[in-house]
């Protein structure tokens, strides 16, 4: 696991994150545009039902934005 250290607005946010987790990061940092769920799983392998989990982590720990259904990195 690793522990990640995130700084928005000035707020820091210990994240540890699971292999999964580094994955899905890495599949939204390599693609370059937002991504729906669907296209995150088919990238990255895993269930659609394992990637929301990972998707809803990142996104309650600012680490992601969504709109229509489209998940990319959060700026910093």
């Amino acid at each position: 696991m690793k522990l990640n250290i995130c700084i928005w607005s000035g707020v820091v946010a210990m994240v540890k994150l699971n292999k999964s987790d580094e994955l899905v990061v890495s599949t939204l940092k390599s693609a370059g545009k937002p991504l729906t769920l669907a296209e995150i799983a088919e990238r990255t392998g895993e269930s659609k039902k394992k990637v929301f989990r990972v998707l809803r982590k990142l996104f309650e720990n600012q680490m992601i934005d969504c709109e229509n259904q489209q998940y990319r990195l959060a700026k910093p």
